[in-house]
C-alpha cells in the first residue's frame, strides 16, 4: 500500500496521479503499485511539484513495516535504529531567501515586472498566423476540405481574419455536420472552389510563419488541396504547438485542443469551426511565446 498527500501543487499533477493511485480526498492518495513505478512517480513529482509539498507513505522491510518521504521544510525523516521517524523541525531546511526587506522585495518585483513587459512586447510584436481546417473526415488521400479559418497579426497589436467555406462535390457526413454545423447546402450556397480559397489563403498568410494545432494534420490536407488544383505547396514555416504543449505541460489528462486550452485558461466560443479554432490556436500561441516554450 503507497499513501501521496499533495498540498499547493499544479493541477497537472494532481491529474497525472490519478492515473496509478486513487484521490480519496483532496490531495490524498491511495494506491498500490511496483517499486519501480513507485521511484518514477516520486521523481516526477519532484520534478513537477512546483512551490507545492509531498509527503509519501509506503510498505517496506524494516521494524515499523513502512517508509517515509517527504519534501515538507518543516519536517525531515529522521532513521532512529532502523526506525524511521518523521521529526518536526524548529527551523525550515530549505535555503533561506536573502533579501526579504522592503527595498529588497520592491527591486525584485521591479525586476519581474520589466521581465514580464519584455515578454509582452515581444508576444504583441511577433509576425504570426495561425491556422485551421474543417474536413469530411480524417484522410487527406479521400477526404476533402469544407472550411479554412486563419488569423493573423497586422499592425500593432490588432488581428485581420480569414473564412472560407470550400465548395465539395459529395454529401457531408453526418457526423461531420453534427460537429462543425456545416451542411452540404451551405457550401453550394456560401462556398468558394478549392482553386479559389486556397489562392485566398496564400495571398493572406504572405510569408508569415504558420502555427497550428496538430499541424500535420492540417498541412497533409493542404498539400493534397494545392495538388488538386496544380498549384505548388505553400512555402511558409510552419509550427506544430501540440508536441510544445506535451513537452511543457507533461501531466496533462490528453492533449486534444479543448484539454490544452482549458489548462491556458483561454476560452473557444465555438469549438470545431475553423475560424474559431483559428483563433484560439493563436491565443495559444501567444501564450507560450509569453512562457518561453515558442520561438520564432
Amino acid at each position: 500500500m503507497i499513501v501521496i498527500t499533495l498540498t499547493k501543487v499544479p493541477k497537472s499533477l494532481r491529474g497525472d496521479l490519478t492515473k496509478w493511485y486513487q484521490e480519496i480526498q483532496t490531495g490524498v492518495y491511495v494506491g498500490n503499485v511496483s517499486a519501480r513505478i513507485r521511484d518514477s512517480l516520486w521523481d516526477r513529482i519532484m520534478k513537477n511539484i512546483g512551490h507545492g509539498e509531498a509527503t509519501m507513505v509506503y510498505n517496506t522491510n524494516n521494524e515499523l513495516g513502512y517508509q517515509f518521504r517527504t519534501t515538507r521544510k518543516d519536517h525531515e525523516v529522521a532513521d532512529f535504529d532502523g526506525i524511521p521517524l518523521m521529526m518536526h523541525l524548529n527551523v525550515s531546511s530549505g535555503v533561506v531567501d536573502h533579501g526579504f526587506s522592503n527595498a529588497a522585495k520592491f527591486h525584485k518585483a521591479k525586476i519581474m515586472m520589466k521581465k514580464r513587459g519584455h515578454k509582452a512586447v515581444q508576444s504583441e510584436k511577433t509576425p504570426i498566423v495561425a491556422i485551421d481546417l474543417e474536413t469530411t473526415g480524417l484522410d487527406p488521400t479521400q477526404d476533402e476540405i469544407i472550411s479554412i479559418g486563419a488569423v493573423k497579426r497586422v499592425k500593432g497589436n490588432q488581428v485581420d481574419h480569414f473564412y472560407k467555406l470550400i465548395q465539395s462535390d459529395r454529401k457531408i457526413p453526418k457526423k461531420i455536420v453534427e460537429l462543425t454545423h456545416i451542411t452540404s447546402e451551405m457550401l453550394v450556397s456560401k462556398g468558394a472552389s478549392l482553386s479559389d480559397g486556397l489562392q485566398a489563403l496564400r495571398v493572406f498568410l504572405g510569408d508569415l510563419p504558420v502555427v497550428g494545432y496538430n499541424a500535420h494534420f492540417d498541412g497533409l490536407f493542404l498539400t493534397n488541396g494545392f495538388r488538386k488544383i496544380d498549384q505548388s505547396d505553400l512555402s511558409n514555416k510552419v509550427l506544430d504547438l501540440m508536441p510544445m504543449v506535451k513537452k511543457s505541460d507533461k501531466f496533462l489528462d490528453n492533449y486534444r485542443l479543448q484539454t490544452v486550452l482549458n489548462e491556458y485558461k483561454i476560452e473557444n466560443k465555438n469549438p470545431h469551426n475553423s475560424l474559431s479554432d483559428a483563433e484560439a490556436t493563436f491565443k495559444l500561441a501567444i501564450k507560450l511565446i509569453e512562457n518561453g516554450v515558442l520561438k520564432i
